[in-house]
């Protein structure tokens, strides 16, 4: 296991200054710089990747869904388009475009036209280096209010295919054995719903040292 790795909730806990421990009565909206899990609703794993290969398809990095819940594999960073367009501690909106990040590989969530290895879905993959990939990195988050609130189900439609990030419980075999498979889909359904779980949360503030856990 690499170094980073086993430190990952070490650093995690002291990204910055002041952690406010706790969940609030309010939780408030999901900002950019956010590290956080997703949840996907339906059935119940988080958004997960790793140094795995497809097999098939892309060759790419995997991206999977897996039931623990302190997997630091499973922690993605929200950013926009380009940072610029998503400033660390301002509050996502709903029907904005932004690219998730995997903390540990610093690849992006990605998909393109390669089919999925189990359900023949799109794949969804991990792409890029230190965050940097393409124009399919980019997914707009769709919620119903003026924000993505992190108490809210909300799905991620993908700019360039225009699928939904989704699980339908499709499970691997070795040697991610009982991971399931992430896949787009061309419609909306109870399949494609996620909801911010434990991570760290950047405060919307002028002063950059203010964040929440969750």
């Amino acid at each position: 296991m690499r170094a980073g790795r086993r430190l990952f909730p070490l650093l995690l806990l002291a990204l910055l200054p002041g952690l406010c421990h706790g969940r609030e009565s309010a939780p408030g909206a999901v900002t950019c710089g956010s590290v956080l899990k997703l949840l996907n609703t339906r059935h119940s794993v988080r958004l997960h990747s790793h140094e795995v290969k497809y097999g098939s398809g892309s060759g790419q990095q995997s991206v999977t869904g897996v039931e623990a819940s302190d997997d630091a594999n499973s922690y993605w960073r929200i950013r926009g388009k380009s940072d610029s367009s998503c400033q660390r501690g301002t509050p996502v909106k709903c029907g904005q475009a932004i690219r998730l990040t995997h903390v540990n590989t610093g690849k992006n969530l990605h998909t393109h036209h390669f089919p999925s290895p189990l359900s023949n879905n799109q794949e969804v993959s991990a792409f890029g280096d230190d965050g940097e990939g393409d124009d399919l990195d980019f997914w707009i988050v769709q919620c119903s209010g003026t924000y993505w609130e992190r108490e809210d189900a909300v799905r991620f439609k993908h700019v360039g295919t225009e699928v939904f990030l989704s699980i339908t419980g499709e499970q691997y075999g070795h040697p991610i054995r009982g991971q399931r498979e992430v896949h787009g889909m061309p419609a909306a359904n109870h399949h494609n719903y996620w909801k911010a779980m434990e991570g760290v949360f950047i405060k919307p503030s002028l002063d950059p040292a203010k964040h929440d856990e969750l």
